[in-house]
């Protein structure tokens, strides 16, 4: 079974990547199951006519970050839509939930979000607990399982990676919005690659116009994220899940589109 993972969507030029062409991508690969990250829709955030617009086009699930409450309209949305997963381990009692179980053409697909702790901006609790956990609360209830794990740090994506091997049959990371080149299976037959990159402006400092981003190192007063014209892009990859839920091959996917 194949799988479209679709990186950070991230403003107008995001939202405009992913419906007007994840039709058309999933015809492509034949993918039958389809997990967006739209933590970064609205810049900081998503709201929910924008969810609704990514689900309209063809997303499955959407996962979230560590701007999911960015939007606090979100908040009320959020806890009646069990397709749109925020962190499983942000700490306390937080609306909605981090995981769930979907139809997938007739197999069962655990999805699960997750965040890193390493460089991130508040305290997650730690991800490679919550992913056990998980396993154990849902064993002999899935098929396959599919984990966003939305964090800074390569080092510590590498190391989830690596906990998890065999255990979830694809593993890819968010939240840099810079594709990284190193798609593999790892030895045990997890898919993985570091991070998907994104979706939006494809002339831009990861989404944002560069002279907004350039205020901020140049020692300016920082202005507010904002994007510029031109072409965007879709980045994301590919897994092909097989009968036993270990993955067979993944293969990224990066696009540039006429704006």
């Amino acid at each position: 079974m194949k799988i479209l993972a679709i990186g950070d969507v991230v403003g107008k030029g995001g939202i405009r990547a992913v419906t007007e062409n994840l039709s058309s991508l999933k015809k492509e690969y034949n993918a039958k199951f389809t997990v967006v990250n739209g933590e970064n829709a609205d810049m900081v955030g998503i709201l929910p006519e924008q969810a609704e617009a990514l689900f309209q086009a063809g997303a499955d699930v959407i996962t979230l970050g560590n701007h999911t409450w960015g939007r606090r309209q979100i908040a009320s949305y959020i806890e009646n839509e069990p397709a749109l997963l925020r962190p499983h381990n942000i700490p306390g009692s937080a609306p909605g939930c981090g995981c769930g179980i979907f139809d997938a053409f007739g197999r069962r697909a655990l999805v699960i979000s997750l965040m890193g702790r390493c460089e991130m901006q508040f305290g997650a609790d730690n991800p490679f607990f919550a992913a056990d956990k998980i396993l154990k609360q849902y064993e002999g209830k899935y098929d396959f399982v599919l984990c966003d794990f939305h964090a800074e740090a390569t080092s510590e994506k590498q190391a989830f990676g690596y906990y998890v091997d065999g255990r979830i049959s694809a593993v890819w990371g968010t939240h840099t919005h810079v594709q990284t080149a190193d798609e593999k299976i790892l030895p045990h037959g997890t898919g993985f690659i570091c991070d998907l990159g994104m979706c939006g402006m494809y002339n831009s400092v990861i989404g944002c116009a560069p002279e907004k981003s350039l205020a901020t190192f140049l020692g300016n007063i920082p202005e507010r994220f904002a994007e510029g014209p031109g072409d965007i892009m879709i980045n994301g990859a590919c897994f092909d899940i097989s009968d036993n839920g270990l993955c067979t091959s993944v293969e990224r996917i990066n696009r540039v589109l006429k704006g």
